[in-house]
């Protein structure tokens, strides 16, 4: 085993994506520094369990939990509002009303001044632009927009890449990757909804139920 210093800071949300992304970067030979954001979000108790036990699966030893309340204050997403409901009609054109305003760009800022101090050399994202829900802070050339920003707004020694590895990647690719790299997907939650057993009915659960239906596999989490 080749021994490496390399640091990346994964944005690690719970859910299967950002879980499979952590995989990879940890695959690759980087040491994790795991960063999950609560912003009252309506599952927000589940996804940090997810997160801390996924840390655990990966032997993370050097973590960060943000609270960034201001997210309610913001509103405008089914998300964050709870007078807004969580579409459950199937998939959407148009940006859908469970879009956050900018929280990947907000995420990015915060990943990246922990990257900063870390000295890491990379930051992790688990955007997917084509089989995502239509969010325009998921596209691949908004993130490198912001990697530009970043490296132009730290110290001339930080040099930050933000890795995305999953952004072309379909759901059902990224169920098959998870599998290839025996990923705990029994721990990840991917439910806008619900908190107990997934709605099986949202965007994400639909999104997710597709990927394991086209991969030939069942899905481990249980549904209503």
């Amino acid at each position: 085993m080749i021994l490496t210093n390399k640091k990346a800071v994964c944005v690690m949300s719970g859910g299967m994506d950002s879980t499979l992304s952590a995989y990879m970067m940890k695959h690759d030979g980087y040491e994790i520094i795991a960063l999950h954001f609560n912003y009252s979000q309506r599952t927000q108790s589940k996804e940090l369990a997810c997160f801390n036990s996924i840390c655990n699966e990966l032997n993370v030893t050097n973590k960060y939990v943000l609270d960034l309340d201001f997210f309610a204050q913001i509103g405008a997403s089914a998300l964050t509002d709870k007078n807004i409901e969580v579409p459950t009609g199937g998939i959407e054109h148009g940006i859908p009303v469970t879009y956050v305003p900018f929280r990947n760009g907000i995420f990015l800022s915060m990943a990246a001044a922990i990257a900063e101090k870390e000295g890491a050399e990379a930051i992790c994202i688990g955007v997917v632009e084509e089989d995502s829900s239509g969010y325009p802070d998921c596209r691949e050339t908004y993130i490198k927009s912001m990697q530009e920003s970043i490296n132009l707004g730290t110290k001339d020694e930080t040099k930050i890449e933000i890795k995305m590895p999953l952004v072309h990647l379909s759901k059902s690719q990224i169920v098959q990757k998870s599998l290839e790299l025996n990923v705990a997907l029994g721990l990840t939650w991917s439910c806008y909804k619900n908190e107990d057993e997934a709605c099986g009915v949202c965007d994400s659960c639909r999104l997710r139920l597709n990927g394991f239906k086209l991969t030939g596999v069942k899905d481990p989490i249980s549904y209503k």
